[in-house]
């Protein structure tokens, strides 16, 4: 392999546990104190992701070498089984001006500077080989552990540091792409709240069954597959966004049962009626999939109202107020009464803006949905280089033409 050479990874690397936090508060405020990272929070776009989701905020002061800096390189020490897939999950501390800690569950990488790139280190502990090692070298049944001194007994083949900053420019160039889909998409969707806000609504409030039919998903889970249509997730709905990532496949031989019910369309409005209250996204076309258990769609029957009209109505916050009012508090879950739903009242813009409105939400949906398409595909082009790279199978400049064909 020329001058790639086997290492154990503690030749190159040290990785620092993080702290046990005592009772951290839970908050949906991202500007607050210190946020203790979970491993929920790592995004297999190599950051950290919220969303909707609560956050853990410090109640006390933090010991000063557990606080994260803009850059530093941490990964997922626990996970639970069956699958192991998030053990060594790598991400990146974005510079938002947040101030995040890590805590036990958490390693962060120091790479030696004369042996490893850090932004190597990161697609290294993305690849199989290092993940199946640190799965098999796990302890625990119900739940995963690897340790700093399992991480550094990993052997890999690492080629000099020119080489090492070339493989990741190359797999940097496709995730910058996917980063600046992922902030068009943020942007549309803003405007698209923006635009809906802006309208204002009538002050007669419509009736649910009177524009949009309901439809319940399965009570029940399929059998994951590999490949094959989706079984969508309650965890795909980012806030208007449906993001497959978070969903699962089922075979063909199962699609028909699970969609004996209903089988989603684009511009069907999806949300879940049991956990995740309130959020929602818009079924994007040309996706063949099963609603996930707890989820639930609207589909417009209303000339006037598209989905994506539709979907803004129920992320309204007036709907969103509705939503709470209605909600079935239980010991162990919060659920809505989707029976009653068809007579519940929402407030749409008026009817002589109504089509107009629409045909913008489309449009800026649509922008949505290109943004994610090609993301997957970049994506999917990454995850095929990755391995032939870090392994020194491709050559750098044959990859660099094919990612210049793509972005």
């Amino acid at each position: 392999m020329g001058e790639w050479k086997e290492h154990a990874l503690g030749e190159v690397l040290t990785v620092e546990h993080g702290y046990a936090f005592p009772g951290p508060e839970m908050s949906e405020d991202l500007t607050g104190r210190p946020i203790v990272v979970s491993i929920g929070n790592f995004s297999y776009s190599g950051g950290f992701r919220f969303d909707r989701t609560r956050v853990r905020e410090l109640k006390g002061d933090a010991p000063p070498r557990f606080v994260l800096k803009s850059g530093d390189l941490v990964v997922v020490m626990t996970c639970q089984t069956p699958g192991g897939e998030i053990l060594g999950l790598p991400a990146v501390v974005p510079n938002d001006g947040r101030f995040y800690l890590h805590n036990q569950r958490i390693g962060k990488v120091v790479c030696r500077e004369d042996a490893l790139d850090p932004h190597f280190a990161y697609y290294l502990f993305l690849s199989d080989s290092v993940n199946r090692a640190l799965a098999a070298s796990a302890s625990g049944t119900k739940i995963l552990h690897t340790s700093p001194e399992r991480i550094g007994a990993v052997r890999c083949f690492i080629p000099l540091l020119a080489e090492q900053r070339a493989i990741a420019e190359v797999l940097g160039a496709l995730d910058d792409k996917i980063a600046l889909n992922e902030r068009m998409r943020s942007t549309a969707l803003r405007l698209a709240s923006t635009c809906y806000e802006a309208a204002g609504t009538s002050s007669e409030a419509e009736v649910i069954g009177r524009i949009a039919d309901l439809f319940d998903g399965p009570h029940a889970t399929p059998h994951k597959t590999p490949a094959g249509p989706w079984f969508l997730s309650i965890s795909s709905l980012k806030n208007g966004y449906l993001d497959l990532a978070d969903s699962a496949h089922l075979s063909e031989d199962d699609f028909p049962r699970w969609t004996r019910r209903v089988q989603p369309h684009g511009g069907d409005v999806l949300f879940s009626y049991e956990t995740r209250l309130g959020d929602a996204a818009l079924m994007p076309p040309g996706v063949r999939g099963s609603l996930g258990r707890r989820m639930a769609l609207l589909r417009s029957k209303a000339p006037s109202v598209s989905g994506a009209l539709l979907l803004h109505a129920y992320m309204s916050p007036s709907f969103q107020e509705e939503i709470k009012r209605r909600t079935i508090y239980g010991a162990t879950v919060d659920r809505l009464p989707l029976k009653e739903m068809p007579a519940w009242q929402i407030h749409l813009p008026a009817m002589g803006v109504r089509e107009q409105l629409s045909q913008k939400l489309d449009a800026l949906h649509a922008t949505v949905v290109q943004t994610a398409n090609e993301s997957r595909t970049l994506a999917t082009l990454r995850d095929t280089l990755l391995p032939q790279l870090i392994t020194g199978k491709l050559r750098v400049k044959d990859a660099v033409r094919i990612v210049e064909d793509e972005v």
